[in-house]
């Protein structure tokens, strides 16, 4: 059974993006040298236990989808295929979260042993409730930190996957599809740039959720979230990666 922890799943999406909590005033933090986070490094952690955070908003929760088929689900269940010995992941996502949101649900202080694997996908409501692109790059900074920090203090046991392209849904019929696509680009822009600056892992899903439009077997009920077969993708995607990350 996964663990999820402050999960307060919202069943229509709308409902959903209309009411999420925007912060404003989160005090963002502003890009720091990528040696900041990493000023006390943890022991190496324990090899027969491994654990994975996963953190985001309605992609990584799975909206629409089974709790098997959320995309950190399955990744974990691909590696225990493998016999690498993962625990269920935790997850802090709720549908409608902004980097504001997210940043409010996670704790300041490194958990005790740290995880193995911390993963990251955020900034869709971002783009959808217009918020600034200078406020997603501040705010995304200070999340990138407290992921490193959970992963005790090694940037390359966190990934960051991109946002997906929503606009190719049937939820965008009747909307700018190119606008939001491009606006989607430029928020990825500012997330694959912050990686790369902190040596972190950085999977690009956006081109692979685009294929969406010509495959509905990839979006979910709801006509706007992906399926459990795009999320088996991710899922495919990340797991070389944290096969690899000792």
């Amino acid at each position: 059974m996964v663990r999820v922890r402050k999960i307060a799943l919202i069943t229509s999406l709308m409902v959903g993006w209309a009411v999420a909590c925007i912060k404003h005033n989160a005090n963002p933090v502003m890009a720091a040298s990528p040696d900041t986070a990493a000023s006390v490094i943890y022991p190496p952690l324990p090899k027969d236990s491994l654990t994975y955070l996963a953190l985001g908003d309605s992609y990584t929760i799975g909206q629409a989808v089974s709790a098997r088929d959320r995309y950190p689900t399955q990744a974990v269940a691909g590696l225990r295929a493998g016999n690498m010995p993962y625990n269920d992941p935790d997850i802090i996502a709720v549908t409608g979260w902004t980097t504001a949101d997210l940043l409010a649900a996670l704790p300041d202080t490194a958990p005790s042993p740290p995880y193995h694997i911390v993963s990251l996908l955020i900034g869709v409501n971002n783009q959808y409730l217009g918020l600034g692109q200078s406020l997603y790059r501040d705010q995304f900074v200070t999340l990138l930190q407290r992921s490193i920090r959970m992963a005790g203090n090694r940037p390359s046991h966190v990934i960051v996957l991109s946002i997906p392209d929503y606009s190719v849904t049937p939820f965008a019929r009747g909307r700018d599809r190119a606008s939001i696509a491009a606006e989607i680009d430029s928020f990825n822009s500012i997330n694959r740039e912050v990686s790369l600056a902190y040596q972190v892992r950085y999977i690009d899903v956006t081109g692979e959720s685009r294929k969406a439009a010509y495959d509905p077997s990839l979006i979910a009920g709801d006509s706007l979230h992906f399926s459990g077969k795009e999320y088996a993708i991710w899922a495919g995607m990340m797991e070389p990666l944290m096969r690899s990350i000792h």
